[in-house]
């Protein structure tokens, strides 16, 4: 049975929008690992404000390759060490 595209997007929108709110920089500042995060976190950010752009334009494509590609930034930082963030649940693979 095939995804469902609407719910799909509305579902990748959400676990973006939740991992960018529960974590949380850990990288020590002013090193550039805290750079580093600072530029994860502004990446999944963009990608998040462009895959509602693309919603709103009635991309839903670009929409949830947007939302997968912010993720995708969190989860890396994740598992880099760069936030942290929950181990359990569904937001991160670490």
């Amino acid at each position: 049975m095939p995804a469902d595209l609407a719910e799909k997007t509305d579902r990748y929108e959400a676990l973006l929008a939740q991992a960018l709110e529960e974590a949380e920089l850990v990288a020590p500042e002013g090193t550039p690992l805290a750079e580093a995060a600072a530029e994860y976190e502004e990446m999944a950010r963009s990608y998040l404000e462009d895959g509602r752009h693309f919603r709103e334009h009635d991309d839903p494509v670009n929409a949830l390759a947007s939302f997968s590609y912010g993720h995708a930034w969190m989860d890396a930082g994740a598992r880099i060490g760069l936030f942290d963030v929950p181990e359990e649940g569904h937001l991160f693979t670490v």
